[in-house]
């Protein structure tokens, strides 16, 4: 699904069209959704669900264009303020529900979704059945093989796993998720040296050094399964990581990566791929409507 198309299904309600639209203008409107509703009770559970995977996306958005933090402060702000200036039952607060809820039906019928982003995305699958499934995943280079990384399970459990397969027949003994700590530092690290204009960022330039970053050990390693490993691989490892880490991922920047470092008793030790964090939270928050 086209980053249009999934603008539409997750709700975009009055977004200022054409070419001079500020990259806060979807947030601005989906954010006074979000506070009409907290005062008015406009929506049940599952629209009012939906709605925030759409402003989390909103807010994702604004800030791959370029929006800094106080201009995304300052919007959400401003639509706070335009909400708190009008009564429940003005035509405006109405029409916005409205548009909403319409947009709803349509959301609530979808199955999967993926969420582009500049390098990786992230592939959304909220359907049930008794086989594991990848519920969120990623595809990324490990070790010059394809792996997966994300969130799998079956009949509405889920874990976080890293699945991946090594040359030679080589078995990590161990793996570890590491990415920045929100505690240590100020912001992301994006590391532009170098870069042209209008250049992604390389994922291996999107975490910080040292004492900046923070790590998850995995708790468990076992055999892949076959339903969750990706065409061609024949002898996977999956490894389980705290649910602590989803938590952590889901507060990062939109524009960060994650890495998976896999360890080995051999030389080379440490075998590392890396994710893209894009909208990991709020493609989150899409799998949460299914159980609702």
């Amino acid at each position: 699904m086209s980053r249009a198309a999934l603008a539409g299904a997750g709700l975009s309600v009055a977004l200022a069209a054409g070419a001079a639209a500020a990259p806060t203008d979807l947030l601005r409107e989906r954010a006074f959704v979000v506070a009409a509703d907290a005062r008015c009770g406009l929506f049940d559970a599952r629209t009012a669900a939906a709605l925030a995977a759409g402003r989390a996306q909103a807010r994702n958005t604004a800030i791959r264009a370029g929006a800094s933090s106080a201009q995304i402060a300052e919007a959400e702000a401003e639509a706070r303020r335009r909400a708190s200036g009008l009564a429940c039952t003005s035509p405006e607060v109405r029409a916005a529900a409205e548009r909403v809820r319409s947009a709803h039906e349509a959301f609530a019928r979808l199955e999967r979704i993926t969420y582009p982003g500049e390098i990786g995305e992230w592939r959304a699958d909220r359907g049930v059945g008794a086989r594991p499934r990848w519920r969120l995943a990623q595809t990324t280079t490990i070790g010059g093989r394809t792996g997966v990384f994300g969130l799998a399970g079956r009949d509405g459990s889920e874990a976080l796993l890293a699945v991946a397969e090594f040359p030679n027949g080589r078995r990590p003994y161990a793996a570890r998720l590491v990415m920045r700590d929100v505690r240590r530092t100020s912001g992301p690290v994006l590391d532009r040296r170098g870069a042209r204009a209008g250049e992604a960022v390389p994922l291996a330039r999107r975490l910080p050094a040292g004492t900046g970053t923070r790590s998850f050990q995995a708790q468990a390693r076992e055999a892949a399964p076959d339903a969750l490993a990706p065409a061609g691989m024949k002898r996977g490892w999956a490894f389980r990581f705290p649910d602590e880490a989803v938590a952590a991922m889901a507060r990062l920047d939109p524009r960060e990566a994650v890495a998976v470092e896999f360890l080995f008793s051999g030389a080379p030790e440490t075998v590392r791929a890396y994710v893209e964090v894009g909208d990991f939270a709020a493609a989150r928050q899409f799998l949460t409507l299914a159980a609702r």
